[in-house]
């Protein structure tokens, strides 16, 4: 490593982030428009910002969901289908050898995802189901990793699938937005976190992953996740319906 004006307590782990040639580069030579190492330093940085980003991304829609005690506006097979193409996704990059920034919000999103599901369940009086579920979850998911059950050629059909699989996963939550002209308790945060994830994954995506498979999902989703992003800026001030998804409003009855 050459002399870097960047003490090393710094430098470390931005060569760890972007390798040791962009950093001499970028850093050590301030060449910081030297066209291939800006577009890597930019899909690093985006990259990162997407996982960190992934992490708390659904915390504000499930804070909304304990709080009101309501699903209301929110889509269960929504939630089930995009948990399936989290562990899927998760799974085909890990076994393909893609860096984790490129691909990694999947896990942690998925996380988030499976405990919604299991919040939804619970709410609508089907807790029983919901400890099933996340049981079949896991048992999928493990055996998305596991080479002797589930082989290369059939994982990259499986990812394949998961293009129509993420659409379709928004389809049910658009149309349940449409009909009920209402966004119930969806959380704005995370459609908006979505849609310009998905859209810097794009970028970062052409940069670092030679993979047409990987590049059409993240284009398909970036167009779905931007007609929920239009509906809730559409539907914003709009009036609840009837909560019919509330704990407690048999109760009430």
């Amino acid at each position: 490593m050459a002399d870097s004006w960047l003490p090393s307590i710094l430098r470390s782990p931005l060569a760890a982030l972007i390798g040791e040639d962009c950093t001499v580069t970028l850093v050590d030579n301030l060449d910081l428009l030297e066209p291939h190492c800006l577009r890597h330093a930019l899909s690093k940085g985006l990259g990162l910002g997407i996982v960190l980003g992934g992490c708390i991304v659904k915390l504000p829609q499930l804070f909304k969901i304990l709080k009101s005690k309501s699903v209301a506006g929110i889509s269960l097979s929504s939630y089930v289908l995009e948990v399936l193409a989290n562990v899927i996704t998760l799974a085909y990059n890990f076994r393909n050898g893609y860096a984790f920034t490129t691909y990694g919000e999947a896990a942690f999103i998925g996380i988030q995802n499976i405990v919604i599901t299991m919040l939804m369940l619970l709410f609508t009086g089907r807790a029983a189901l919901g400890v099933v579920t996340v049981a079949a979850l896991l048992l999928f998911t493990y055996s998305l990793f596991d080479v002797s059950l589930i082989g290369s050629s059939l994982l990259s059909t499986l990812y394949g699938l998961t293009i129509p699989l993420v659409i379709s996963s928004r389809i049910p939550q658009i149309y349940t937005i449409h009909v009920n002209k209402y966004t119930g308790q969806l959380s704005a945060f995370a459609v908006f976190n979505y849609f310009f994830g998905t859209a810097a994954r794009l970028f970062t995506t052409l940069v670092e992953v030679d993979d047409s498979l990987v590049l059409l999902g993240n284009v398909l989703a970036t167009v779905a996740n931007g007609v929920l992003a239009a509906q809730m800026v559409y539907y914003w001030s709009a009036p609840a319906p009837k909560d019919k998804y509330r704990l407690d409003s048999k109760k009430k009855e």
